[in-house]
């Protein structure tokens, strides 16, 4: 389960923190050659005007930047290409087939579980075409469902991957350009079009039943990529097979992590305060004002538990409105052929 993250990182300095190794095989010696750190390209000029803002409480419906292959956006005159594009996407798949507002398809796409991935209509084709992509952050939020409370009372906590001495993860200050190592969740994405035919790129986050480097917290988890091979085989889908790609997606064995404050549970509260350590948030979270009350307020409508167990046990099934699933029916009957 992944239902929320942080990313505080401008744009040149997400390429920075991407930066890759090429290996070229041609040679012509037989053996790989390793060439230089590279940047990825940025491409934003999608999204039907929703761009990507820095923020230390990400959503679903959010902005995020997504690694994928260069050769999606390769033109028929074109001999080369980035081997990799950042692309800010929205969180939360949209169905290409989808007609009228992107905001209405009525289904719950934010994760995708692995085990179902391949007999799935929404998940299934994107895989197929290679629309594999690797979804940036700094860490992400989880809540603790392994012990028995009221959801408004569980314990948040922030994970990331160890970082160099010197770096804290939940201070930005203390980065540079190629030091700080960011998380990398593998996703599915795809495409979709308004009738003015701009296009909407948005992407799910793929998980799995969680390892013991996590089960001690929740019982799912996401693919994260921890070595550059896994990141390269999930992304080249033109020169690796669905099989080795699928192999990439191991459990992660290493993983840091704190308990945060619940000022992180109202996807609303855009704190700093909201990855550090609970120890060294002030005792006095809440100002009497009143847009923290509206958020107070708010927090007690949106429950933890919509947020932590919704998004799995709703995976793939439309709103419980009815006119929405008349609708969902509709697109479903003309959709994937």
């Amino acid at each position: 389960m992944c239902g929320r993250t942080c990313l505080t990182l401008a744009p040149d300095q997400i390429l920075h923190a991407c930066k890759y190794r090429r290996y070229n095989s041609d040679t012509g010696d037989g053996e790989d050659k390793m060439e230089h750190l590279k940047e990825p390209e940025w491409r934003s000029e999608f999204n039907c005007g929703k761009k990507f803002q820095p923020s230390h409480n990400i959503a679903p419906t959010d902005v995020t930047p997504v690694i994928v292959s260069g050769e999606h956006f390769r033109s028929a005159d074109e001999s080369d290409c980035p081997e990799r594009v950042v692309v800010p996407m929205m969180w939360g798949m949209i169905p290409f087939w989808h007609k009228g507002d992107y905001r209405k398809h009525g289904l719950t796409t934010n994760n995708c579980r692995l085990e179902h991935m391949l007999e799935s209509k929404l998940y299934r084709g994107p895989f197929q075409k290679g629309q594999r992509c690797v979804i940036v952050c700094e860490g992400f939020y989880e809540w603790q469902t392994t012990k028995t409370s009221k959801p408004s009372t569980r314990e948040a906590y922030y994970l990331y991957m160890p970082q160099l001495d010197g770096i804290k993860i939940y201070d930005s200050s203390t980065f540079s350009e190629n030091n700080v190592d960011l998380l990398k969740l593998a996703g599915l994405f795809d495409i979709w079009e308004d009738d003015n035919g701009d296009k909407m790129f948005s992407y799910a986050v793929i998980t799995f039943e969680s390892t013991k480097v996590m089960s001690w917290l929740h019982h799912r988890m996401p693919a994260i990529l921890e070595t550059e091979k896994q990141v390269n085989d999930w992304l080249n889908f033109k020169h690796v097979s669905e099989k080795e790609a699928l192999a990439a997606l191991r459990p992660a064995t290493k993983l840091e992590w704190h308990r945060v404050s619940n000022l992180v549970n109202n996807s609303r509260n855009k704190s700093e305060h909201c990855n550090k350590p609970i120890e060294l948030c002030p005792k006095k979270q809440i100002p009497t004002n009143n847009l923290t009350k509206w958020l107070v307020r708010r927090k007690r409508e949106e429950d933890i538990e919509a947020e932590s167990d919704k998004e799995e046990d709703e995976q793939e099934t439309p709103s419980k409105r009815p006119r929405i699933k008349r609708k969902i029916s509709e697109e479903e009957s003309s959709g994937e052929k």
